[in-house]
């Protein structure tokens, strides 16, 4: 476990069926989801997961129905029981947690923020919001100044004395985000948190929770089979494919760097020049070429030098970062990033697609 990882797993495997243990054989010997369940019965939920999620950081698990990413983050807290491996936190195994030990790491340690909100209707929202103190035995005397905070730094000023069936959905998700950081847990577990949301609801939610990571720096595990979604939200990425990790890194060295044909597809259709940043495609340098047509921020999107330059691809621009010059980007390399790259042959070669 890295000393920057708030959670570690390693070597997990999940298998569901009545004798896991004897397909985990199969599976250690090469067999795949398909073939496991054609031939015993079993289904392969998770194969040999390896995956440090930084702390203070947003990790995003991606992948289509099925690939094991709702089973993964159900790991992390023990609402599932794996068939082999471990699940690190805060360099505790906590397979190894008895049940008082593991009930406080549910009620103190993580929250989830839930698809449907799972919100109590017969509670106000500020009960809803101060859940995770009245588990812990306080009443609401105790809760409702920490709950109202927390209320009202999502956009819910006023909002207390409701009922959950008050408000919109996108409100409600708002609510479960409050009670989330009532608890004062460091790690939030989010399982498909916006997806039940409106479009222009579901960006709002993006844009509040990344201003939320910029002022708490809490350890964010989210899970998405949105790509959009993923790209704007991690720092670091993680794709599943049939219970395995397929690739995963930093979002901006797999969209420019796909390993996989699978990784190929998932990227194809994405607004390149919307997602990739400056720092991406730079030159690192403080050296300063004679010609220069201004400075662009190293996080600036590839879409706005774009529109800054108007189109014209021999510029080239001094890329800061806290007012120190971090590198250069010449237009032409802005413009060669936007063409998806695949692999080339077996040598693993890579070659711009024609």
């Amino acid at each position: 476990m890295s000393d920057e990882s708030k959670i570690s797993v390693c070597n997990l495997y999940k298998i569901f069926g009545e004798n896991p243990q004897g397909a985990l054989e199969k599976v250690r010997a090469g067999m795949g989801k398909a073939e496991l369940q054609s031939e015993t019965g079993h289904v392969l939920g998770l194969n040999n997961i390896n995956v440090d999620m930084p702390t203070g950081k947003t990790t995003v698990i991606m992948g289509l129905s099925g690939s094991g990413k709702s089973t993964l983050i159900r790991h992390l807290n023990r609402l599932i029981e794996p068939t082999a491996g471990e699940v690190y936190v805060n360099g505790e195994n906590i397979l190894d947690y008895n049940e008082h030990r593991l009930r406080r790491l549910r009620q103190a340690e993580m929250s989830m923020v839930f698809q449907k909100f799972a919100l109590l209707p017969h509670r106000t929202v500020l009960e809803n919001a101060g859940m995770s103190w009245a588990i812990e035995g306080k009443n609401r005397k105790q809760y409702a100044e920490e709950a109202t905070r927390w209320l009202n730094r999502v956009g819910l000023e006023g909002q207390g004395g409701q009922y959950p069936a008050q408000l919109s959905g996108g409100m409600q998700q708002r609510v479960g985000i409050a009670r989330a950081l009532t608890s004062n847990s460091d790690i939030m577990l989010m399982d498909e948190a916006f997806s039940a949301l409106d479009p222009l609801i579901r960006t709002d939610m993006q844009d509040l929770l990344i201003e939320l990571q910029d002022e708490l720096s809490k350890t964010v595990v989210f899970i998405t089979h949105d790509l959009d979604e993923a790209l704007k939200l991690a720092d670091h990425l993680v794709i599943l494919k049939d219970g395995f990790v397929v690739q995963q890194g930093e979002p901006q060295d797999i969209l420019l760097n796909p390993n996989d044909p699978y990784i190929e597809a998932f990227v194809s259709d994405i607004n390149r020049a919307r997602v990739l940043r400056v720092r991406s495609v730079m030159k690192v340098t403080s050296d300063t070429p004679q010609e220069i047509a201004g400075e662009v921020d190293a996080n600036d999107t590839l879409e706005s030098v774009i529109a800054t330059s108007q189109g014209d691809t021999t510029k080239n621009y001094r890329v800061m970062r806290n007012g120190r010059q971090v590198g250069v980007l010449h237009m032409r390399d802005l413009v060669r990033a936007l063409v998806p790259r695949v692999a080339s042959d077996a040598s693993g070669e890579w070659m711009l697609e024609k």
